[in-house]
């Protein structure tokens, strides 16, 4: 699968990441306004973040296993700590989405005390899981621009080096059109060398 990423075209990960989501928001509109079941709005915008969300670690993780294997001999990359700081967000969206289909599906009632207490726990468990998924996904963009960096340069790196690489893509929908190419040539030359 990081193969198809990685040989993929900068369009086709900009419809996958922001095009199918946009996409099925749009589709999904009438249903958000309706008013009559708020707890199926909520479900459907849950469903677009998951969307999202798969699509673009899915590219970030490509990049950053698929490219390993054009890392010089000489330079370790810290690959079990990405796959980790990569699975948590997964995990915490996923649960996070879960709890707020929970809460605005109606399957909470928030004018009883058990179930404000329950929302009160749940909300003192979320704000630092939160915070420590947002530090998760700012360490595998960190590892990923890295990655690309050291590929490119075929030499190890520092941060300044790779600066520029981690904001395009944090800042994605702008660094896709830029990255991906550059991608697609390195995977290109690495065929080549190969046949």
């Amino acid at each position: 699968m990081a193969e198809k990423f990685l040989k993929a075209r900068h369009w086709q990960i900009f419809m996958l990441t922001i095009g199918l989501p946009l996409l099925l928001q749009m589709a999904m509109t009438p249903m958000l306004f309706d008013g009559a079941n708020p707890g199926l709005s909520v479900s459907l915008l849950m469903m677009i973040t998951v969307v999202f969300m798969f699509g673009f670690f899915g590219w970030i993780w490509a990049i950053a296993i698929g490219l390993q294997t054009k890392i010089p001999a000489d330079v370790k990359m810290k690959v079990l700590k990405f796959r980790i700081f990569l699975t948590f967000p997964l995990v915490y969206i996923l649960f996070f989405s879960g709890f707020i289909i929970s809460v605005f599906g109606g399957n909470m009632d928030l004018e009883t005390g058990n179930d404000q207490e329950l929302f009160a726990g749940m909300m003192g468990i979320i704000f630092p899981l939160h915070i420590f998924c947002m530090f998760c996904i700012f360490y595998c963009l960190y590892f990923v621009a890295k990655t690309f960096k050291t590929v490119e340069l075929q030499r190890e790196v520092t941060f300044s080096d790779f600066a520029g690489e981690f904001f395009l893509f944090w800042f994605f929908p702008v660094g896709i059109w830029i990255v991906q190419p550059k991608i697609n040539k390195m995977i290109a030359n690495k065929d080549e060398s190969v046949a």
